[in-house]
């Protein structure tokens, strides 16, 4: 699960220019990074490409934090 946190937030960084310093287990996407939805659907495509998962949209609403993100795709991954 560790490596799935790694990649999340190498993501973050790279595609949107966020800070390590304020990616935290538990801040928000949307609120805490600031992040708007046209970003978080790239955000969410950017996570099928990178773990070869199939996202619905209806689950994507669930992946709000680095947290509920990586454990999400860890269900997926299994």
């Amino acid at each position: 699960m560790k490596d799935i946190e790694i990649k999340i937030k190498g993501i973050l960084m790279e595609k949107l220019g966020i800070k390590e310093s304020e990616i935290t287990p538990e801040a928000s996407f949307i609120k805490d990074l600031g992040i708007d939805s046209l970003d978080y659907a790239e955000l969410v495509m950017e996570f099928e490409q990178t773990f070869n998962i199939r996202i619905p949209d209806e689950d994507a609403e669930q992946l709000q934090t680095l947290a509920l993100a990586a454990q999400y795709i860890q269900t997926r991954l299994q």
